[in-house]
C-alpha cells in the first residue's frame, strides 16, 4: 500500500485529497482551426510554465510536502489541519482553474499539455466534489492518525544537516500540539453528527499514542523512540562539527522540555478523547453506508474518486464474486500440482498453520524476512532494463516499521523516497508478528511494494522532467495500486521468479486477496456487512492469517473504497496491453508499453487509456 500525499495521509482521507475520478477532457476547448506546431509547442510551454508556479504557490498549504519532497522550505512549520484550511486551499484551486480557463487555449495545447490541463482542472474537482464530506473521514483512526505519522515525518523524514533544521525541528515538535487541537477539534465536530470510527480504531489509536509517549524523558524506563531520535540529531551534528557539546546539550535540554510539556499534554489530550467517545463507538461495526447519515452518497463519491470509473457498488462487488471464483480455480489446480491430498479449504489450512511457512518469531526470523525480501528485490534489478526503458534512479532499501507505529499482520506498505533521489523509496514490513508474515507472499508483496511495483512507479514519477512538477507528484489510488498489483502479475514473466510452486500460491493468494476487497469493501459500505460478516468472507476464501485477516478488514472500515481501487486499477492495465498487444501484434513493444503508462505520471484509468490509445496510433503510423 503506497503511503502517498502527506496532507491526505495526516489529514486522514479527507475530501481535498488529490484522488481522483476521470475527468471530461477538451472541456474548454475552442472552435477547431487550423494551429501550426509552433503555436502548440509556445501554448503548450506557457501553461507549463504557469503550473510551475501555481503549483509552488499549492505546495505552500502544506509544509509536511515539502519536507516529504525532500526541501526545507517552511521547515519550521506544520500543516494546518482546520476545516477553514482545507476550505481556503479548496477556493484557492477554483480560483486557479478559473485563470487557467480564461489564459490558456485548450486546443492550441500538445497532448501532453491536455493531460496536464485536464489532471489540474480535476484535482480542483474531486475537491469540490467532496466539500459535502468534510467530516465524513476520521480524524483519528489506527491506520492514517497523526498520532503515528507525525513522528514517523520528524524521525524519518525531518533531515538535519545544520543547527538551523534541528532549531526547525524543535519548533515542530511545538507546533504537534496545534496540529493535534485542530484535528481533535474535526473529530468532535463529526462526533457531534454522529460519525466516529468503529471502536477498534480508538484502542489503536490509544494504543499508538501511549507507545510515542513511553519511556524517558516521558515516564521511567528505555527512552523512547521521538527522544532517541532527536540526540542521534544532535550528536550527528556535534561529530560533524556543526555544533559545539555545549550548544547541544542546550538544544537537548530544549528538546525535552518540548516533549514533556508539549507533546506530551497534546498525545494526553487525544488519549482522553479517545477514552471519552470509545463508549459511543460501535464493536463490530457496519460500513459508512449504515453507520453515517449521509454515508451512501459519501461511499459513491469515494468509490469514483479510488476507482477513477464510474462503476457502481453493485458492478463492483459482481466483479469481486467472478474474480474470487476464477482465482479459486487457479489455486485448486496448484494444490493438485504440489500433492496435496485434500480440498482446497484443507489447503488453506495447511499453509496458514504449517510452520515451515513461517520465520522464527524472533529478531532472527525478522532479519531474514528483510534479507529474503531484498535478495528478490536485487534479482528483479537485473531483469528491468529488458522490460523497461525509463528506470528509477533513486535506490530502494527494505525497513521494519518504527516499534510505535508497528501493528501485528498490518499491511505491508512504501514510502517514496526524494525526487532527486538523495533520500531512497523504502518499503516497510510490519514484523511484529511473524506468524501473520507467511513466507509463501514475501516475494509477491517485494514484488508489489517494492520493483516492479510501487518504487519502480513514483520513483520514475518524481524523477520526471517533460511535464510540470505537479504532476510528478499526483497520486491515483486506481493507477498505483493497479500498478502494484500488474506488477505482481507482470514479474511472473520475469527470470527466476516465483521457482517454488509455494510462492506461486502466495502470488495467487495476493491477487486473491485484491478480488476479495472488492466483495468485502462494497459489502462493508454498500450492502450493510459487519466486521464479522466480512472477516468470515474473507477466512472461507483465503490463507491468510487469520490476525492479518482482520487487521484488513478493519482498515476497509475505515477507508471506505480505497480497496477495490487495486484489482479495477489491474485489470484496465491487463485490458490495456492486451489491446496494444492485439493491434500491434508482432509490434508491439512491452518497453514502450510500459514507458508509456508510467512516463506521464499518476493518471486517472481514462486518461490513461487516451494516453495508451495515442501510443498505439503513433506506432501504427511508425508501421505505415
Amino acid at each position: 500500500m503506497r503511503k502517498t500525499l502527506i496532507v491526505c495521509a495526516i489529514a486522514l482521507a479527507l475530501a481535498a485529497c488529490d484522488r481522483a475520478a476521470s475527468p471530461e477532457s477538451g472541456t474548454a476547448a475552442t472552435p477547431a482551426t487550423a494551429v501550426s506546431q509552433a503555436d502548440i509547442a509556445a501554448e503548450t510551454e506557457r501553461l507549463n510554465q504557469w503550473f510551475e508556479k501555481k503549483y509552488e504557490e499549492q505546495l505552500r498549504f502544506s509544509p509536511l510536502q515539502l519536507t516529504f519532497q525532500g526541501r526545507k522550505d517552511l521547515y519550521d512549520q506544520l500543516d494546518d489541519f482546520s476545516e477553514k484550511a482545507q476550505l481556503d486551499q479548496i477556493a484557492w484551486q477554483k480560483a486557479s482553474v478559473e485563470e487557467m480557463e480564461k489564459t490558456f487555449d485548450y486546443a492550441k495545447l500538445s497532448d501532453e499539455g491536455k493531460f496536464s490541463y485536464d489532471l489540474w482542472k480535476l484535482q480542483y474537482e474531486n475537491a469540490r466534489d467532496g466539500v459535502p464530506f468534510l467530516s465524513n473521514g476520521y480524524a483519528f483512526d489506527q491506520m492514517n492518525g497523526a498520532q503515528s505519522f507525525l513522528p514517523t515525518i520528524l524521525i524519518s523524514f525531518h533531515k538535519v544537516d545544520e543547527e538551523s533544521d534541528y532549531v526547525a525541528y524543535v519548533a515542530r515538535l511545538k507546533e504537534t500540539a496545534r496540529g493535534f487541537d485542530q484535528l481533535l477539534e474535526r473529530a468532535r465536530k463529526s462526533a457531534g453528527q454522529g460519525i466516529r470510527p468503529p471502536k477498534f480504531a480508538y484502542e489503536g489509536v490509544i494504543d499508538q499514542s501511549r507507545k510515542v509517549i513511553t519511556g524517558a524523558p516521558f515516564s521511567a524506563g528505555k527512552d523512547s523512540a521521538i527522544w532517541v531520535d532527536a540526540q542521534a540529531k544532535l550528536d550527528a551534528l556535534v561529530k560533524a562539527g556543526k555544533i559545539t557539546a555545549e550548544r547541544a546539550a542546550a538544544l537537548k535540554e530544549e528538546t525535552r522540555v518540548a516533549l514533556l510539556e508539549q507533546l506530551k499534554p497534546a498525545y494526553e489530550r487525544i488519549i482522553a478523547w479517545c477514552e471519552e467517545d470509545t463508549p459511543n463507538a460501535l464493536e463490530n461495526a457496519s460500513g459508512v453506508g449504515v453507520t453515517q447519515s449521509n454515508g451512501k452518497p459519501y461511499y459513491e463519491y469515494q468509490l469514483r474518486q479510488m476507482t477513477t470509473t464510474g462503476m457502481t457498488a453493485e458492478e463492483i462487488h459482481a466483479l469481486g464474486l467472478k474474480e474470487v471464483a476464477r482465482i479459486r480455480g487457479d489455486m485448486t489446480a496448484l494444490k493438485d500440482k504440489v500433492g496435496f491430498k485434500g480440498d482446497l479449504d484443507a489447503f488453506f489450512e495447511f499453509i496458514d498453520k504449517d510452520p515451515q511457512f513461517v520465520f522464527p518469531n524472533t529478531d532472527a526470523g525478522r532479519q531474514a524476512y528483510i534479507d529474503e525480501a531484498t535478495l528478490r528485490i536485487d534479482n528483479i534489478k537485473k531483469e528491468l532494463p529488458n522490460y523497461f526503458g525509463l528506470l528509477p534512479k533513486a535506490d530502494l532499501v527494505v525497513k521494519r516499521v518504527e516499534a510505535f507505529r508497528e501493528q501485528d499482520g498490518a499491511a505491508q506498505h512504501y514510502f517514496p523516497g526524494t525526487p532527486d533521489g538523495s533520500r531512497p523509496g523504502v518499503y516497510y514490513a510490519h514484523l511484529s508478528d511473524m506468524n501473520a508474515m507467511p513466507k509463501p507472499e514475501l516475494e509477491v508483496i517485494a514484488y508489489h511494494e517494492g520493483l516492479p511495483g510501487h518504487h519502480m512507479q513514483i520513483a520514475i514519477a518524481q524523477e520526471l522532467t517533460g511535464v510540470p512538477k505537479f504532476r510528478t507528484q499526483a497520486g491515483f489510488t486506481a493507477y498505483a495500486e493497479g500498478w502494484g498489483l500488474y506488477s505482481e502479475w507482470l514479474a511472473k514473466e520475469m527470470p527466476n521468479t516465483y521457482q517454488d510452486p509455494y510462492s506461486e500460491f502466495g502470488r495467487l493468494s495476493s491477487e486473491m486477496w485484491r478480488a476479495i476487497r472488492l466483495v468485502v469493501d462494497t459489502g462493508l459500505h454498500a450492502k450493510g456487512w459487519t466486521e464479522e460478516q466480512a472477516v468470515e468472507y474473507f477466512d472461507a476464501n483465503s490463507a491468510v492469517p487469520i490476525t492479518a485477516i482482520r487487521s484488513e478488514v478493519q482498515r476497509y472500515l475505515i477507508m471506505p473504497g480505497q480497496a477495490t481501487a487495486y484489482k479495477v486499477g489491474m485489470i484496465r492495465i491487463q485490458e490495456l496491453r492486451k489491446k496494444a498487444e492485439t493491434e500491434l501484434g508482432d509490434k508491439f513493444d512491452i518497453k514502450g508499453f510500459h514507458d508509456t503508462v508510467l512516463g506521464g505520471g499518476a493518471l486517472p484509468l481514462t486518461l490513461l487509456e487516451r494516453r495508451v490509445d495515442q501510443w498505439i496510433a503513433g506506432q501504427k503510423a511508425k508501421q505505415a
